[in-house]
């Protein structure tokens, strides 16, 4: 019903769908092709978005992000290699969609588009076939430090819009920039329960801060049938199993904080899965980063300690020499 309220409002106002295009993975034979719809403001003849092409989603931060009305059940089509599939994008505008197809590994882009809309494009990236190391990593706290309570992160991420304003975690660029050096081909996936609102902003952020290049796995903004917010911790378990599924020889090293549930996750996951899980590495906290994220994981025993290595360190640096003396 909100939904519905905002995309009529918008379309009162002039508003025109607008795919905002986010980077996605796959193998050789079947891609994951992330996006999403958005009724947005066109820019005005001779302005200086119109005139410098200005990406659409670059228009569409910040504030701007979450206000804009998604446009859900509304067809995309996809272009991938001269393969053509038209899909539909979920209530919330949300485009999480499998393609068949046949590419070479490495990066490649393809285009989305929507009835009323302009063709924009997509990175995505294909692992190798004979890839067996992979690396899951989570943002806030982890990769990224706001120094703010948990509760204030996401309008943070959201309306503050200068990527200066965040602080990368000391070493954790390096960490991960070594581990894929290390493993040549290997995928990074960035599995955070923000919202997919702020993904411009954080592939800005990980870019700028020499951060390796991957996807971003994020979560819808805003109510569901049954509650106001996402369950952020639902969103990550259903991520792993389909990572585990997608990608079964692949064992992951799995990098979060001990700041809220990242080591139950993880834990968990390993015993789930044997053998798809090749270390689990957490970053500490310090005391009053804790404090801001509502104190630390209560896990006294990490799960699946004997089958699994875990590593600790308030930095990358530490985790690189703790995993590294074990290769």
């Amino acid at each position: 019903m909100i939904h519905d309220f905002r995309e009529k409002w918008a379309r009162r106002r002039g508003h025109l769908p607008t795919v905002i295009p986010y980077a996605g993975y796959g193998s050789t034979t079947r891609i994951r092709v992330l996006g999403r719809v958005l009724l947005t403001k066109q820019p005005k003849p001779g302005s200086r978005a119109a005139r410098t092409l200005q990406r659409r989603e670059e228009r569409v931060r910040g504030w701007r992000s979450f206000t804009s009305a998604p446009v859900g059940d509304v067809d995309v089509t996809i272009e991938v290699e001269g393969i053509v599939r038209t899909v539909k994008a979920d209530r919330g505008g949300v485009v999480d969609v499998s393609v068949d197809v046949e590419l070479e590994p490495g990066w490649h882009t393809i285009t989305m588009e929507t009835p009323g809309s302009e063709s924009v494009e997509a990175p995505v990236y294909i692992v190798p076939p004979d890839t067996e190391f992979g690396v899951v990593c989570d943002i806030d706290d982890t990769v990224m430090v706001t120094a703010l309570p948990r509760p204030f992160l996401a309008f943070w991420n959201t309306f503050v819009l200068d990527v200066h304003a965040r602080t990368p975690t000391p070493g954790m660029a390096v960490f991960l920039e070594r581990l894929t050096e290390n493993h040549p081909g290997a995928p990074v996936i960035y599995l955070s329960t923000g919202a997919w609102n702020v993904a411009p902003t954080l592939t800005r952020f990980l870019s700028r801060n020499l951060y390796p290049r991957g996807p971003l796995l994020l979560t819808d903004w805003g109510p569901t049938h049954d509650r106001f917010f996402r369950n952020g911790r639902e969103h990550k378990e259903k991520n792993l199993r389909r990572l585990a599924e997608e990608f079964p020889g692949i064992r992951w090293v799995l990098i979060g904080d001990d700041g809220q549930h990242d080591e139950e996750i993880y834990g968990e996951f390993a015993l789930d899965t044997p053998g798809h899980v090749r270390a689990i590495a957490i970053r500490q906290l310090s005391t009053s980063e804790a404090v801001l994220a509502g104190g630390r994981s209560k896990l006294d025993q990490p799960a699946a300690e004997g089958a699994v290595p875990w590593i600790y360190a308030p930095d990358g640096a530490g985790l690189y020499e703790q995993l590294n003396e074990m290769n």
